[in-house]
């Protein structure tokens, strides 16, 4: 495998602002994975947050993200310990947390995805490559690989976005703007737009020296454009349920106009 897409070099390529790109994975299978990284993404993101994946799924997507390539995270559904752990040994490259709204929260985040200065309990599964490295060299090559995402998402956030932003062990800012269209939509009293909340949050990531990434629909989009102009480098595009539609759709309205022909 070529060290330069090597999934287990992930962070160190995230945290350098190359530019990488990744998709949100709903279909609990390994085969979506495989072909994004047969089609040469950096990473996938397997979204246990808002899809059926369950520990036993998600392990054989991040065996394939292994076996093909490609960084295998996980968008997380409950933000606790133990969701973090499981992940982390099963062998996810790294876990994005949804609502991160305090420091708070973002510090226990960093900690449990952590063993020296964390919480994070010693394991040795596939993430530990079954035992290749023990005790201190295992903790620090697993320190050194694991990438941690934070999702801003919510109102509260943008009100201490750079306490936030500036906590040690997240990596990177995942900017949620669907929720957080509707979370300053639900506000009482004034609130920024979210143009400016989604300004706010990019420019207190990266003067923390933090990686920024965002989710388009389509690469040749004037979003997407914006979103690189932002300084989105770890850049999201869709996902397999996305993907699927659309070219279901393109093939359907190729039919009809063959058919009217």
């Amino acid at each position: 495998m070529n060290s330069v897409h090597d999934p287990r070099v992930f962070r160190q390529r995230l945290l350098a602002r190359e530019p990488l790109i990744g998709s949100f994975l709903k279909f609990p299978v390994p085969h979506a994975t495989e072909i994004f990284g047969t089609a040469g993404f950096d990473f996938v993101m397997l979204d246990e947050e808002h899809a059926p994946w369950t520990r036993d799924t998600l392990d054989t997507g991040f065996l394939a993200a292994r076996a093909f390539g490609v960084a295998g995270l996980v968008r997380i559904a409950r933000p606790d310990a133990n969701s973090i752990l499981s992940a982390l040994d099963d062998g996810a490259s790294g876990i994005m947390v949804p609502h991160v709204a305090t420091a708070e929260k973002a510090r226990q985040i960093a900690s449990w995805a952590r063993y020296k200065g964390g919480t994070r309990g010693a394991g040795l599964g596939r993430g530990g490559d079954y035992g290749v490295r023990f005790g201190d060299a295992h903790y620090d090559y697993a320190d050194e690989v694991t990438t941690v995402v934070a999702m801003i998402e919510d109102r509260e956030a943008i009100e201490r976005i750079d306490e936030i932003t500036a906590v040690h062990g997240i990596h990177a800012f995942f900017i949620g703007r669907g929720d957080l269209a509707l979370s300053l939509s639900n506000a009482e009293g004034p609130a920024p737009t979210l143009t400016e909340a989604v300004g706010i949050i990019a420019e207190s990531v990266l003067r923390n020296g933090k990686a920024l990434s965002a989710v388009v629909q389509d690469m040749e989009s004037d979003d997407a454009r914006a979103m690189i102009d932002l300084g989105v480098s770890a850049m999201m595009v869709g996902s397999d349920h996305g993907f699927l539609r659309n070219a279901a759709l393109d093939q359907r309205g190729k039919f009809e106009r063959m058919m009217k022909g």
